[in-house]
C-alpha cells in the first residue's frame, strides 16, 4: 500500500511513516524536516558576502536559496550542518556553530 507522502507532517501517527522513514517519491525531502538533527549550524555573515554563489551549488541538501541571482538565509529546517559552504566560501561569509 502506497503511503501519500504529501498528507505527512510532523506531527503525523508513527503507523503513517513509511519504513525506516524512506522517501520513495521524488521531490518529497520538502517535507521531511531533517534539520532537527544537525550537530553544527551555519552562520552567515551578509556583510562579508560578495554574491559569489559558490556555496548554493555546493550544498548538498540545496539549503541556500538564490533568488533574483543573490542568496538568501539558509533553510534550516533542511540544513544538516556539514560545513561545506563554509569550506568553500572563499570570503569567509560562514561560519559553522555547534548546536541548532
Amino acid at each position: 500500500m502506497a503511503t501519500d507522502i504529501s498528507k505527512i507532517t510532523e506531527k503525523s501517527p508513527w503507523q503513517d511513516l513509511t519504513e525506516g522513514n524512506h522517501v520513495y517519491a521524488g521531490g518529497t525531502s520538502v517535507y521531511f524536516n531533517t534539520g532537527e538533527w544537525r550537530a553544527y549550524t551555519p552562520i552567515f555573515n551578509k556583510d562579508k558576502c560578495t554574491q559569489c554563489l559558490l556555496c548554493a551549488p555546493c550544498c548538498p541538501d540545496s539549503s541556500i536559496p538564490v533568488k533574483n541571482g543573490e542568496r538568501d538565509e539558509f533553510d534550516l529546517d533542511h540544513c544538516k550542518g556539514c560545513g561545506i559552504c563554509a569550506k568553500v566560501c572563499p570570503f569567509d561569509a560562514i561560519t559553522m556553530k555547534e548546536g541548532k
